[in-house]
């Protein structure tokens, strides 16, 4: 993993998830949990980019 991929997984996970992995259900749900509260969103954004 990079080191912009890490600094956009801690800033903003959904963009994060849509620049490794593109428009789909790992990127729908990034931004469900982003705005359900900022730390579960980026605790996905590692473990989806992470993979």
């Amino acid at each position: 993993m990079s080191l912009i991929t890490i600094i956009l997984n801690i800033l903003l996970p959904p963009l994060a998830v849509f620049l490794k992995h593109g428009i789909g259900s790992a990127f729908f749900i990034s931004i469900l949990l982003t705005l359900i509260g900022w730390v579960p969103g980026v605790i996905h954004a590692f473990i989806v980019n992470g993979k």
